[in-house]
Formats: C-alpha cells, sequence, structure tokens
C-alpha cells in the first residue's frame, strides 16, 4: 500500500472512535429532540403526536422570550467582555517571565474548578448580609449602592454576566496565546523594519494573522452562552420571578420538573436554531470586519 494510502487509514482510524462519540452523544441526541419535539410525552408511558403545537406554545409562552432576552445578555456580555479581554491579556502576557506565567495560571485556575463550587463562592460574594462585595461598598462609605444582587430580578442577570465572563476568560486566553505563538517571526520582523509598532503594527500585522482564531472563539462564546446553564441553576435557579432564566435552565425546568419532555424538546430545538442563526450573522459580520485592516 502506498505511504498516502497508509496515512489516510492511520488518519481514519484514529478518528473513527472520536466520530463516533459526536455522533453517538452529540448529534442523536438532536435528532431525537427534533423527532421528539412534535409529541405530547411526559418521559413514560405512550406519546401523543401533536404537530407542531409544541413549537406554537414557545413562541407564545412569555417566559421563554424572557429567557431568550436573558441569553442575549449573556452573549453580548461573554463576546464583548470575554474575547476583548483574554486579547488583551494575552497580548500583555506573552513574555515567559516567572510573574507572567503565575498570572497565566490564576487566570486559567477557574477553567479547572467545578461550576458548583465557582457558583458557591459567588453566591457568597454576592450575599446581602454577609457578602464581600456589599462589606466593600461600606468600607467605601457606598452603602446607598449595596443591593439583593441575587434576589432582585432587574439586576440579577446583570450580576450573574461577571461570574460566567470571568469563569472562561482563561479559555479564550489559551486560544490566542497559541495563535500569538505560532505567527511567524519574520513577518513581525519586517513590520519592525517598515516602521510598524505599537497600535499600527496592533492593527495592521497582530490582529489579521490571528483573524482566524478570533472568529473561531466568537463562535466559542456564542455557542458555549446560549447553552450556558451550570452557574445559572447553582446560583439562582433561574429565579427570582424568571429574572434570571435562560434557555437551557426554562428548558431543564419543563423537562425534569414538570415531566415534559416534548415541551422541552422543542425548546432545545429552537435553542439550536438560534444559535446557527447568531454563530452565521457573526461570521459574516466579522468577515466584513476583517477587509478593513
Amino acid at each position: 500500500m502506498p505511504t498516502s494510502g497508509r496515512l489516510r487509514w492511520f488518519i481514519f482510524i484514529g478518528l473513527a472512535p472520536s466520530v463516533a462519540l459526536f455522533l453517538l452523544f452529540v448529534i442523536a441526541p438532536m435528532i431525537w429532540s427534533v423527532y421528539y419535539g412534535f409529541y405530547d410525552w411526559s418521559g413514560i408511558g405512550d406519546s401523543r403526536f401533536i404537530k407542531l403545537d409544541n413549537y406554537k406554545e414557545v413562541f407564545d409562552d412569555p417566559v421563554f422570550w424572557k429567557a431568550l432576552k436573558n441569553n442575549l445578555i449573556v452573549v453580548a456580555a461573554s463576546v464583548f467582555g470575554q474575547v476583548p479581554i483574554a486579547l488583551i491579556l494575552a497580548l500583555v502576557l506573552r513574555k515567559t517571565s516567572l510573574f507572567q506565567r503565575i498570572v497565566r495560571g490564576a487566570i486559567f485556575m477557574p477553567m479547572v474548578l467545578s461550576s458548583v463550587v465557582i457558583g458557591m463562592i459567588w453566591q457568597y460574594m454576592y450575599h446581602p448580609q454577609v457578602g464581600i462585595l456589599n462589606f466593600a461598598l461600606d468600607w467605601l462609605q457606598l452603602g446607598n449602592l449595596k443591593r439583593q444582587w441575587l434576589g432582585d430580578p432587574d439586576i440579577a442577570m446583570y450580576s450573574l454576566t461577571v461570574p460566567i465572563v470571568w469563569n472562561y476568560i482563561g479559555l479564550y486566553l489559551l486560544l490566542f496565546m497559541a495563535a500569538l505563538s505560532n505567527t511567524p517571526a519574520e513577518v513581525d520582523d519586517a513590520a519592525k523594519i517598515d516602521g510598524a509598532s505599537g497600535a499600527r503594527k496592533l492593527f495592521a500585522v497582530t490582529l489579521p494573522m490571528i483573524w482566524g482564531t478570533i472568529q473561531v472563539a466568537v463562535i466559542l462564546c456564542i455557542a458555549g452562552s446560549l447553552k450556558a446553564f451550570d452557574l445559572v441553576f447553582v446560583m439562582t435557579g433561574g429565579g427570582p420571578a424568571h429574572g434570571t432564566e435562560l434557555l437551557a435552565t426554562y428548558m431543564y425546568n419543563n423537562t425534569f420538573n414538570i415531566y415534559r419532555f416534548g415541551y422541552g424538546s422543542a425548546i432545545s430545538t429552537v435553542t439550536i436554531i438560534i444559535s446557527f442563526m447568531f454563530i452565521i450573522i457573526s461570521q459574516l459580520l466579522l468577515r466584513r470586519d476583517q477587509r478593513q485592516f
């Protein structure tokens, strides 16, 4: 067998287990979700075909629109918070000094902590009586700014975006540092010879070279934000008064709390469609921006 043929078989054998697991645990559940979205099913017993009734109920439910609005807040906070902050940190921490390695490790630390632990930490920080945030406001003589950070429906969602953004900055920091480390040194040297430095070099050389990584980071941000669940579930459970309800918690509560598996499947399918729409729009906008460099 020619070398190229052996290489193709080696690649196929190496990828086959991952592809099989992806099909089994990602694609198959998506297909089943679409299928059961057309049925009235409690999770046990017989199911009843009801055509598009579940989907009509989703779009008529004000809680769904509240959850979608909250998810858009998370998406905006993630895309305009996690990506720029991680990119700036990657540019600042490119060197390999001991201090910078320690800072990089500290930034990545939330990624290795359990979501339950992170949720409990931020719950205590936001606690109205013993939380460090209200304590700090008192110490700064800004007691009039003290709030029920997770108990007020008007601000609870915005309070939750802080730990969500903080939790995943380390992931995008790694992506951007890997991209920066793979940029050709010759291009950097040529830019210096041509007199490019500072902001001019950043926007004319560095960012265009890692633009593909930035697009991937935005895709991950949007997809991750639209399926955000764990921190919100631990900290508020979607309350108070659906003030922090997200599409994932809305789906979970309908599926596993009131046993409407068909309706929960319809919510899941709509969430997937919305996610794809936002990813496509973001990529079109990012392509348009790339021409401006």
